[in-house]
């Protein structure tokens, strides 16, 4: 990145300037310190609680505002006329992250490559976002890819299919994420693991006919020579083992089919089987600041109602979106053909994905509702949301209002992360 363009641009490569019209303010650093009042280990406070809607868009209005919205929130405007709208607060630009991991991403800017062969990867690059300004679509996809999310990440995570009649089963897990790449080289973590992006352990601890079961993923960089590896603890046969088919459009485990392996946190895995195209920037309503759905104290039934999370608790924002579109290779096989992501410019998190069938014709949408973790600091999702165009019914993940929120370290050990170290957190 040039003198020139670090004046002109954040350290993670977003314009820092507002927009012309001013309804999208300049970067100034995003939150630098939690709000007042705020316990470490408890829910995140809203740091604007006296934020007012300035535009509530629903199917009536929708071609006013069809130019800021994805054809996925479109269709989902015009399927629920009488019950889903988008609330528009004013624009907070919140996402920061430590000093270190903003040098980390000034020094990819000189030296990150992508590799070609095989499935792909980077290298010469550590820690986050590889290409702070893209020059590819596949670039910006690795972006999101590689984006830093902290080191070592415990969480509770609820997620439920619903039924188009509004009916739902919660399950929930404990999660135990390790990043290697997001330490700095020299890190233990970084040497045990050194082509690995996530190690994430989980075991399943309700509903009761689930509760014990168990996983471990471990997810490579450059999946050329080292693919994916995943076991499971299986708690009837009390056995570890290695499970082969577990990637891409592999359907995911509780969720009735509603989401794939690679939609996990938007998009994961290896972007090989699409050809990405960089279509440039747009501006976009999409989910910010989600304080309000992140609360201690909502219940299941406060967030999940028929075809859609409750509207009054969703926070929307303009922002501007890199838009990338991915369109399947001749010869891969996925179930969609085509992919679009509004991939925010401030976080290189995905914000709302949209996804097409064999036939070209859109079939699901996706939102990434997200906040800052200000203790960190993150910017990450709390709550994503799976819509199902043609089913009529959605998918939820990320509910933990009445448990512990993220809890967020800088340490992890190689070993925690191993198959018997499995067999150890599941029982």
């Amino acid at each position: 990145m040039s003198p020139q363009d670090a004046r002109l641009l954040t350290p993670l490569g977003a314009e820092r300037a507002g927009n012309t019209a001013g309804t999208i303010p300049a970067w100034e650093g995003g939150i630098t310190k939690p709000p007042h009042g705020y316990v470490p280990g408890e829910h995140h406070l809203d740091p604007f609680p006296d934020d007012q809607p300035r535009l509530t868009i629903t199917a009536d209005s929708l071609d006013l505002h069809a130019d800021r919205l994805s054809p996925g929130q479109q269709a989902l405007l015009r399927a629920n006329p009488d019950s889903w709208y988008l609330q528009v607060y004013p624009t907070r630009r919140t996402a920061s992250y430590p000093e270190w991991v903003y040098d980390t991403v000034r020094d990819n800017a000189r030296t990150a490559r992508l590799l070609t062969a095989g499935k792909g990867g980077v290298a010469e690059a550590n820690v986050s976002s590889p290409f702070p300004v893209p020059a590819s679509g596949v670039e910006a996809v690795w972006n999101h890819i590689l984006r830093w999310r902290g080191i070592r990440i415990q969480r509770s995570f609820g997620q439920a299919a619903v039924t188009r009649r509004g009916r739902y089963t919660v399950t929930m897990s404990l999660q135990d994420f390790a990043f290697p790449y997001a330490a700095l080289p020299g890190d233990p973590l970084r040497s045990g693991f050194p082509n690995l992006l996530l190690a994430i352990k989980s075991k399943t601890i309700q509903p009761g006919l689930l509760s014990g079961d168990g996983t471990l993923v471990l997810e490579p960089i450059d999946q050329t020579n080292a693919p994916r590896k995943t076991w499971i603890y299986n708690r009837n046969l009390r056995r570890i083992l290695r499970q082969p088919h577990f990637a891409n459009a592999f359907p995911a485990p509780n969720t009735d089919g509603l989401r794939t392996i690679d939609e996990f946190d938007m998009f994961n895995g290896s972007p090989a089987q699409y050809d990405w195209q960089l279509k440039g920037k747009q501006e976009l309503y999409i989910p910010y600041n989600a304080y309000r759905i992140h609360a201690a104290g909502l219940g299941y039934e406060d967030i999940i109602e028929t075809r859609h999370i409750n509207p009054a608790y969703a926070r929307y924002e303009l922002h501007r979106v890199w838009v990338v579109e991915g369109t399947l290779k001749p010869g891969m096989k996925h179930i969609y053909s085509r992919r679009v992501f509004y991939i925010d410019e401030d976080s290189w998190q995905i914000a709302v994905m949209d996804s097409y069938d064999k036939d070209g014709k859109l079939w699901r949408t996706a939102e990434a509702h997200a906040l800052n973790y200000y203790e960190v600091p993150v910017l990450w999702s709390t709550l994503e949301v799976y819509y199902d165009l043609e089913a009529e019914r959605y998918l939820v993940s990320g509910l933990d209002n009445s448990r512990n929120p993220y809890r967020f370290s800088d340490t992890a050990d190689p070993r925690e992360f191993s198959p018997n170290a499995l067999n150890y957190y599941v029982r």
